[in-house]
């Protein structure tokens, strides 16, 4: 039985509806926080179970019978690694045979922001003893969604990572890499540092827009204090500007380039291209 985690979340639910075409929905289980919002999967006969990180008496009881568990990050920035640490020692009690979790790209070395956490977790993993396969995630093309939608109207994309480079790759193509890990042999105590094909500059995204829109798209690159301004203009609290101007500062040396092709190979197939997803998200404005 595979079990997922964060069911309800944008990935989770990617993840479990490929495991659909791929298993009886009697073998999937979807974890949520709120398992009435996962009644239709409940309908279709996935077993939706409540289970909190926050509440690990709950987990106990979600995680029973699991032997493959899929570990989605929590999105409680700061208080992620208390709540994996209590996924980890359910699974552990739970007899699971394998736990994917969802990490960051270079994880051990990354100088993003959201590093450590992913670090930590990562480790709390390896310490459990359980069989692992770390699926080390660089962005998703679908955060800068706002952005691209904004530009259309404004004809700008700021920022302030100059000409750095960005592998992304959409929620769907990294749902299928889990989905391949959970479903196939071989990934037993694997790292796989997750990726697109292809990086592109922040001008690069512009250019897509523009032949997407139909209307003309600049990149204006700000220094990091004029980036922050604007975005504290634009109504962002301080410490989200701050956390925006610190991915465009590591996005700038290159935190988020790499493209070691471990993605391409697990779906069996490239990565959603930057202008396929751009498309894909002006049509739904």
């Amino acid at each position: 039985m595979i079990l997922v985690t964060g069911a309800g979340g944008n990935v989770g639910r990617l993840v479990v509806e490929g495991l659909l075409d791929a298993m009886p929905a009697g073998e999937i289980v979807a974890a949520t926080r709120r398992p009435e919002e996962l009644a239709d999967l409940a309908e279709r006969g996935v077993q939706v179970r409540h289970a909190d990180f926050d509440a690990p008496e709950t987990l106990k009881s979600a995680f029973a019978g699991a032997d493959r568990l899929l570990l989605i990050s929590s999105d409680a920035v700061g208080r992620r690694v208390a709540q994996h640490r209590a996924a980890i020692d359910a699974a552990a009690g739970a007899g699971v045979r394998l736990i994917a979790y969802t990490s960051v790209l270079h994880a051990d070395v990354t100088p993003l922001i959201v590093g450590p956490e992913h670090k930590a977790t990562e480790e709390a993993v390896l310490a459990s003893g359980l069989p692992y396969t770390l699926l080390r995630n660089s962005w998703y093309t679908e955060n800068y969604e706002v952005a691209i939608r904004g530009a259309v109207d404004s004809g700008l994309i700021i920022g302030s990572a100059g000409e750095g480079r960005v592998a992304s790759a959409t929620r769907a193509d990294y749902a299928a890499a889990a989905v391949a890990v959970l479903t196939t042999a071989g990934h037993q105590n694997k790292i796989y540092e997750l990726s697109g094909d292809t990086a592109w500059s922040y001008a690069d995204l512009a250019a897509e827009i523009t032949r997407a829109a139909g209307r003309e798209v600049t990149y204006r690159n700000l220094t990091p204090e004029d980036h922050r301004a604007a975005l504290l203009d634009a109504g962002l609290p301080e410490a989200a500007a701050d956390v925006y101007v610190s991915f465009d500062r590591d996005t700038e040396r290159g935190a988020l380039a790499d493209t070691p092709g471990d993605l391409r190979t697990l779906i069996g197939r490239p990565t959603t291209p930057l202008a396929d997803s751009v498309r894909a998200l002006l049509a739904v404005r």
